[in-house]
């Protein structure tokens, strides 16, 4: 089991490389889902998440996720053929959470190297937790 901590990385990035993984039999727990960083600009980002939200219907969906832990976690499976049992088998050995839970809290997390905000030329970014709040997600 891979413990994965997401502060200040990007989260495409860290996505990519975490669906990846998940398909080689991984099994990924991801912490601080909330601290995770949105690249680009704030106003563009928030509006596009904006009008993903309001696709659709309360009643017929397709529902889209507020939280922090659950907007990371439909990125990823974004990247993996979550209609197929190999992507279902992928998503079921997938956790995330926002902030540290006490079960992970002595474990060691580990960096995920290529999805760093060293490779962020700009400051425009934007915190996943940020966006979610925006959204109205009470976590």
């Amino acid at each position: 089991m891979t413990v994965i901590d997401a502060e200040g990385l990007i989260m495409g990035r860290l996505a990519s490389t975490v669906a990846k993984k998940l398909l080689s039999g991984e099994k990924i727990d991801i912490i601080n889902a909330e601290k995770a960083v949105i690249s680009g600009s704030k106003f563009t980002t928030l509006r596009e998440y904006k009008e993903t939200m309001q696709i659709g219907k309360p009643e017929f969906g397709p529902y889209f996720p507020k939280r922090p832990d659950r907007i990371l976690k439909r990125t990823i499976r974004g990247m993996l053929p979550y209609k197929r049992a190999r992507g279902k088998d992928a998503m079921s050995r997938l956790k995330v959470y926002v902030g540290v839970p006490m079960e992970l809290s002595n474990k060691e997390a580990a960096k995920v190297e290529e999805a760093s905000m060293d490779r962020l030329s700009s400051n425009k970014y934007l915190k996943l937790g940020d966006v979610s709040k925006k959204l109205g997600a009470k976590f």
